[in-house]
């Protein structure tokens, strides 16, 4: 009987240590597991990381070059502020507008040498601006004799673009 009862006994301990031994590898699996699936998880993190900072650097260069884009296209830009639009076509506006800076600017200035005027915003009563396209003379000669229309209702400025208009806003309220 105490041979049966000894058998038992290194069975039970056998079990028992079987027991410890399949902790021990499931332990080990699950860290196993845990470690493939983090290194899986840090790889592919890496890759949209790489990804993220590499369409980052597209969008900075996109900006940039949007950014001279917009200012070799505004570069011969006036806008014009107070000039009444009274005109019903666009060959009146062009006359007007030739006959205006002309009038108050002393400069000849051939409708053709124009590409574009058109309006800024709503039509408000109060006030109405005009922006010059594309002046084929140049820009400055106008910016220059804008000392010409002081004593007068109207007031010429290059144009902007809409963020460097905000930041001197910025700038006045500081």
């Amino acid at each position: 009987m105490e041979e049966i009862i000894e058998a038992l006994r290194n069975i039970q301990k056998e079990l028992d240590e079987q027991k410890i031994a399949i902790r021990q590898n499931g332990e080990k699996v699950t860290e196993q597991v845990t470690l493939n699936i983090n290194n899986l998880l840090e790889e592919k993190f890496r890759t949209f990381e790489e990804k993220h900072n590499n369409l980052k650097i597209q969008v900075e260069n996109q900006e940039k070059r949007l950014y001279f884009l917009e200012k070799q296209a505004r570069q011969r830009n006036i806008v014009f502020f107070g000039i009444e639009e009274t005109e019903t076509s666009y060959k009146n506006i062009e006359i007007n507008m030739t006959k205006f800076i002309k009038t108050y600017f002393g400069l000849h200035l051939d409708p053709r040498d124009l590409q574009e005027i058109k309006r800024i915003g709503k039509k408000a009563n109060d006030q109405d601006q005009l922006r010059l396209h594309s002046l084929h003379s140049a820009q400055n000669r106008y910016t220059q004799k804008k000392g010409a229309l002081k004593d007068t209702e109207y007031y010429v400025k290059e144009d902007y673009p809409q963020y460097i208009l905000q930041k001197e806003k910025s700038y006045e309220n500081n």
